[in-house]
This record gives C-alpha cells, structure tokens and sequence, in this order.
C-alpha cells in the first residue's frame, strides 16, 4: 500500500512525513536524519534501511522539473523494507529530495498537460543545481546542497549511487559512470513490460558508448565531448564522487510523456542537415523569448530571483550549443538521436519562455499576454510533434524501481 493518500508526485514535505512514517514504524531498520541544509533553510533529509557497511545511495530531486524521483524513492524504500534479500549485506540510503528550495518553485505536481507542466516551470541555473554545480564553480563557491550530497557520499562511500532523473517528453534511458555488466537486458524488459520507449539516442548522452540500447557509459575525463559549449560537464558533477571509494553512479532516466519517435535506430537519411535545421529554429525561437526580456527588462529593475536568473542562464546557452550542431560532425547518425535533439531544441527557448513568463505575471507586467501565447503555441506544437502519450505515474515509479534494483544487484556482483 503507497505511503501517499493518493497516487501524484508528493511535495517534499510530504516526500518527509512519509519517510518518517517509515522510520517510526520500523525503528530497528530505519533512521531519518538531517544531512544538510539549503541555501534557503530547508532541511535536507536522509533515510536509511539498514546497518550493513555496504551501501547504496539513492538520490532524487536533483533537479526540481523531474519530480518522479520522489514517489519512486518511497517505493523503492517499502521494497528495501520487505524484500529481505535485498538488504544481504547490503543497506540502503534514501536522499528525498537534494535541492528542496528548487522543488518549492516548480508548481506541477499533477500536469495534465505539457502546457500545464510549463506553466510551473522551475529549473535552476546550472551553478545552482547540486550534482551540476562542481562542473561549472570553483570547490570554495559550491552551494550548501553540493555539500550535503557529497558529504553523505563521503560518510557512506557506496559502491552504487543512483540519481533518479526524468525528462519531459521522450523515453527512458541509463547514464553510468562505469558499465555494470547485465544491466541493459532488466532494464529494456521493463520497459517493454511498461509501454516505455528506450531512447536510444538520448541528446543528454550523446556521443557517450552504450553498452546496450539505451544504457550509456560516460567516456573517460580525456575524452572529447559532443557539445564543446556546454559548461556542465558530466565527468566534472558529483556522479563521479563516489569513484574516490571504488563506487560508480547510475543516472536512471524516466519520461512523464512518452514519444515512439526516440527509439528508431533507423539511419537518417541527412543528420546534419537536420541538426542545421534545428540549430536555426532554436536560435529563432530563442530570438523571440530574447526580445520579450529585453523589452521587459527595464521594467524588471531590482528584479533577480531564481526564476529570472535561471531563464537568463537558459538564453546563454543558445548560440553556443546552436554552433555545436551546426558545424561539428553529428555524435550519432540515428532517427532517435535527430528526434532526441528536436526536443532538445523545443525544451531551451520553451523552458526560458515558460520561467520568464513566471516573472512577468508576479510583476503583472504588460509583455505577459505574448509570452504567454508563446508558451501555450510551443507546448502544444512539442506534444503534436512527438505525438505525447501520459506515462502512467505508476509505471514511472515501477520502472524507475526496477532499473535501481536491478543496478544495486548487478553492481554488487561487479563489486564483489
């Protein structure tokens, strides 16, 4: 029975009242613990299943827009709980939420839509988001929720980190610092099992080797890269923190919409040209919502919360990635991976629309009303595009579940 009165992504106090429900009804298993604090005084929360001393640590909320992690994390903790075999000198530790001033700001905990997914939109500006900020701050600047997460990953040093992501529109797919031998096979059942297309392609992993479809391993730190502009660089996050103790990170990915279009290994006839393409739609796109903020700037004066930075830091990345598409050679020459960037391309300028829209409601600004066309014409032409169907919640968690289990499994025969 789910620990939540009804079937929904939970807030991240309800994500805590839950846990400690746990902890309570289970006393000589489970502990709930502060580990840290946000930058704006939340509490981060950290529950444990378990004494044995080899670990694995689960992570959700990294990012405030992916709000499966949080109900899969509850599940997982029950399934811990009353699946003894899982806990064979193993224990589990559950980090509920790793940025709880992001989760505030993102307002959709039951979208019926893309367009109602958008319009609470909150992603925080890359040195504000705790597994990306080491990439792109120095170690004397990382914000509070960096170092709680790296602190726990010190005290725990787990052989398996596992950060449960989600995407908006797409498939499911695996990022791993390191292979985990047998993984791939569980986890494309799965999602067969659960009507979840494998993104094959995913523009998040591009140009990473995939030990099978859908499940990347990050090159080595000499690597190049398929996105030269990006500043937030996998191999530089805090996935890589647990290698210090012999660890590996698992990044497990879920769609909220699924579109078969991101799993066609079909070759495109022309990839890059179509990258050209899609570089200029975004860069026309992004010229739009660039016009509405600067019209709407010198009204915005003294203006600078997270929704404004956060919606300024997305602008940035434009014509940088834009050039990347443009004239380096495609990381891969499939159907999904075209299709995953078109997303890619939709998401920026839709994502900075959608946030600076925020603002200019709270200030009752008079640029609104053409934001908001644009946010309400892009959703819908995303969802027609991709042909979006709802992923049930249930399966979300189920298999975003599986795939953890199947990780910590596999990676302790890898580890043993």
């Amino acid at each position: 029975m789910s620990l939540l009165p009804e079937l929904r992504y939970p807030t991240v106090p309800e994500l805590v009242s839950s846990a400690r429900m746990l902890a309570a009804g289970h006393p000589g298993l489970c502990a709930l613990r502060e580990v840290g604090v946000s930058r704006e005084g939340r509490p981060l929360h950290l529950l444990s299943v378990g004494r044995a001393r080899r670990t694995v640590l689960v992570v959700a909320g990294a990012h405030a827009n992916e709000p499966a992690g949080g109900p899969t994390l509850l599940a997982l903790a029950e399934r811990v709980l009353h699946e003894r075999v899982l806990r064979d000198g193993v224990s589990w530790h559950f980090l509920l939420c790793a940025d709880p001033d992001g989760a505030s700001l993102h307002i959709t905990p039951a979208p019926r839509s893309l367009l109602d997914y958008h319009r609470g939109f909150y992603r925080p500006a890359g040195p504000e988001q705790p597994e990306w900020s080491p990439s792109v701050l120095p170690p004397d600047r990382l914000p509070p929720e960096t170092l709680a997460l790296t602190g726990v990953i010190d005290e725990l040093r787990p052989y398996l980190q596992v950060t449960l992501h989600g995407t908006d529109l797409g498939g499911s797919w695996v990022q791993l610092t390191k292979d985990i031998p047998g993984l791939a096979e569980p986890f494309a059942k799965s999602a067969a099992e659960l009507h979840i297309p494998v993104e094959t392609g995913a523009s998040d992993a591009a140009g990473w080797p995939a030990s099978g479809p859908g499940v990347h391993v990050l090159p080595t730190r000499e690597s190049g890269v398929a996105y030269p502009s990006m500043p937030d660089d996998a191999r530089h996050s805090t996935w890589y923190h647990a290698h210090r103790y012999g660890g590996l990170t698992a990044v497990v990915e879920v769609p909220m919409w699924a579109s078969d279009l991101v799993d066609d290994v079909a070759p495109h006839p022309a990839p890059a040209a179509a990258l050209h393409r899609l570089a200029e739609r975004l860069l026309g796109d992004t010229l739009e919502v660039e016009r509405v903020l600067a019209d709407a700037l010198p009204r915005l004066e003294g203006v600078d919360g997270p929704l404004l930075r956060a919606a300024k830091w997305v602008l940035e990345l434009v014509p940088g990635l834009a050039a990347d598409w443009m004239h380096t050679q495609p990381a891969d020459d499939s159907m999904a991976y075209v299709g995953s960037v078109d997303a890619f391309a939709r998401r920026l300028p839709l994502r900075a629309a959608a946030m600076l829209l925020r603002v200019l409601r709270e200030t009752d600004d008079r640029a609104a009303p053409l934001l908001e066309r644009l946010v309400v014409d892009w959703s819908d032409s995303f969802a027609e595009r991709f042909h979006a169907r709802w992923v049930p919640l249930e399966h979300q968690i189920e298999h975003q579940s599986r795939t953890v289990v199947a990780a910590a499994l596999y990676a302790r025969e890898r580890a043993a």
